[in-house]
């Protein structure tokens, strides 16, 4: 189901994201707790996760379980409907719609294995075939 009302996250907001797409419904303190074993400059501490959630929810980025005395998280949205969101808005911007520039961009820039190109090759194929969008 795609959510196009819903904000655009920020930086900050796409990596809590990230955290509550990979481990499901969690508490403020999971959040946090997982945000500072990944490398950052500074350790986020706790309020600042706090407030950033509650702003997420009024926002409507995230759902919250206020059944128990810990309130537990979850992304509104999956993780493919926000991806795909943000993707567009990148390639309207950044590469006037255009995605053979920025998929040409994106291999030129990267180092690319074989077992992806197979993979994009095959994503190329299904398409020519009508299976994809």
């Amino acid at each position: 189901m795609d959510h196009p009302d819903l904000p655009k996250p920020t930086e900050a907001e796409l990596e809590i994201l990230q955290v509550l797409w990979q481990r499901g419904p969690c508490t403020v303190r999971e959040v946090n707790d997982v945000l500072n074993q990944q490398p950052r400059p500074k350790e986020m501490g706790y309020t600042t996760t706090l407030k950033l959630m509650q702003i997420m929810h009024e926002k409507g980025l995230l759902a919250r379980d206020e059944n128990a005395r810990t309130h537990v998280y979850q992304a509104v949205a999956p993780e493919t409907d926000t991806q795909g969101q943000l993707l567009d808005r990148f390639v309207n911007t950044v590469f006037k719609g255009s995605a053979l520039k920025l998929v040409m961009q994106a291999l030129g820039k990267q180092r690319t294995s074989a077992d992806e190109l197979k993979e994009i090759r095959r994503f190329i194929d299904d398409m020519e075939k009508g299976g994809g969008q």
